[in-house]
């Protein structure tokens, strides 16, 4: 066939949709397929699949369109993850932090003393805020071969520093080069080797590759007034590679889904997970509804806050999207450059959860510490109250009284101390006494300034008048 006249002539597959044993029920499973058919065929996308994780398993899949031999994608099938790949890397990256062979803190000069602008730091790369340059000084890089990593290096310059570092959000697939180098010469392996041999494989995502391996979609773009298509080439991306060079499929992506909810399989700690989805910059001004936090995304939506990744390169769009809090994720795969609607993987949690909304816990009573339990209930901050709770697993919570104020949970210590979680208080310490609370040198006391406190200051009464 002449790729820039259109696909190959092949009967449309059937419509396909399968839900899992546990999955999704038949009317959800419809509302969601008619929602991902209609993006296929109003948008003119050659395939896509798309796929629902619940409690750490694919729990719906859908698929639209067709690939070149005329079949219907199928959960093994491999698309191109794109951008997806970076929240691998920083994975890896953050192994390396844990297991102390860096500081997040470190100049990256320090690693790869050949890089440019060596002061920005590791954490700076991993949350866009390094302010380098979005693109690499070469050619298109994502249409043509790329350089190794010592031919990228000499290519950079202090010209590819766009903002000062820590300034502001600015996306950098160069950011992400440079941290596939540092991870490479730490390991003493290429970026991919130790990326498949410390996440893949311990996570079961043997179908996530760095190049085509069948099956696999061919990357499409679809002409923008004509129904026909134009084969994108593919290529070995080199020391780019890491920005976006993996392929994968849905059944992997799912896996990877599960991940980022928080089903680590071993790979990283819960609370090194947790860290990497905190928003460590925001895209779109105070009241954030999308950000960056180390190696991933973050958007708020319908109260949910997710992680995961978008992904495009030329041919494929992917998105993996995950709700730790529920448990929950969403995906989907498509092999054009451009045209699946942003809103796509949003829209499948919406039909999801109006249709199968997760019921809350069952609430139980559980054991309380005597001398816990006594401290519950309500302390004054000066004049105002606050309510402490005792909460599963020894972890207090603090919230004022009123609603206004600084509210935060501390989860305890060896030491008898508590940390604390969020908000204002978030690492600070809290020391617990039976007539006072010691947050930071913030004295709580029963009564408002109660005198036989240690209140810092001194009190000497309460009086009718201010005089």
């Amino acid at each position: 066939m002449d790729d820039a006249l259109g696909l190959a002539a092949h009967p449309p597959a059937d419509d396909h949709t399968d839900s899992p044993q546990g999955g999704v029920g038949p009317a959800a499973a419809r509302a969601l397929l008619r929602r991902l058919a209609e993006d296929q065929s109003g948008n003119r996308v050659p395939s896509i699949v798309a796929g629902i994780v619940r409690d750490g398993s694919l729990a719906w899949f859908g698929a639209r369109g067709h690939l070149d031999d005329g079949t219907a994608p199928t959960p093994a099938t491999r698309y191109r993850l794109g951008s997806i790949t970076k929240s691998l890397v920083a994975v890896l990256v953050m192994r390396l932090r844990d297991e102390g062979r860096l500081d997040l803190l470190d100049p990256v000069g320090k690693h790869l003393p050949e890089a440019p602008d060596g002061e920005v730091t590791i954490a700076q790369l991993l949350s866009h805020t390094g302010g380098l340059s979005a693109e690499p000084p070469t050619a298109w890089w994502e249409r043509t071969p790329g350089l190794p990593a010592d031919g990228l290096l000499a290519r950079l310059s202090s010209g590819d520093l766009k903002h000062r570092p820590g300034r502001r959000y600015h996306y950098s697939n160069i950011g992400f080069a440079l941290l596939g180098e540092l991870a490479a010469r730490l390991r003493g392996v290429p970026w991919l080797s130790a990326v498949r041999e410390e996440i893949l494989q311990p996570l079961g995502m043997d179908a996530t590759v760095e190049r085509p391996e069948p099956p696999h979609a061919t990357g499409y773009a679809v002409h923008p007034y004509a129904d026909v298509v134009l084969r994108e080439p593919e290529h070995d991306a080199g020391a780019m590679g890491p920005a976006g060079q993996l392929w994968s499929s849905a059944a992997d992506l799912a896996r990877w889904a599960a991940f980022v909810a928080g089903d680590t399989g071993g790979v990283l700690s819960a609370g090194t997970l947790a860290e990497m989805r905190e928003p460590a910059t925001v895209d779109d001004g105070d009241a954030w509804t999308s950000g960056y936090g180390l190696g991933m995304q973050l958007t708020r939506h319908a109260g949910r806050r997710l992680a995961g990744h978008t992904g495009s390169m030329p041919g494929f769009l992917a998105t993996v999207w995950a709700d730790p809090a529920e448990r929950v994720g969403v995906l989907y795969l498509a092999n054009v450059t451009s045209g699946v609607s942003r809103s796509l993987p949003l829209d499948l949690l919406d039909i999801l959860a109006e249709h199968e909304p997760r019921l809350p816990e069952q609430w139980r009573p559980t054991p309380a510490d005597p001398e816990l339990l006594a401290l519950t209930g309500v302390w004054h901050w000066g004049p105002s109250p606050y309510v402490l709770r005792l909460l599963p697993d020894r972890v207090l919570s603090l919230a004022p009284m009123n609603g206004a104020g600084r509210a935060s949970r501390f989860a305890p210590r060896e030491d008898g101390t508590w940390v604390g979680l969020e908000g204002y208080y978030a690492g600070e310490t809290l020391r617990a006494a039976p007539d006072h609370l010691d947050i930071n040198t913030f004295v709580f006391t029963r009564t408002p300034y109660d005198p036989d406190a240690p209140v810092p200051g001194g009190v000497d009464g309460w009086r009718h008048t201010s005089g």
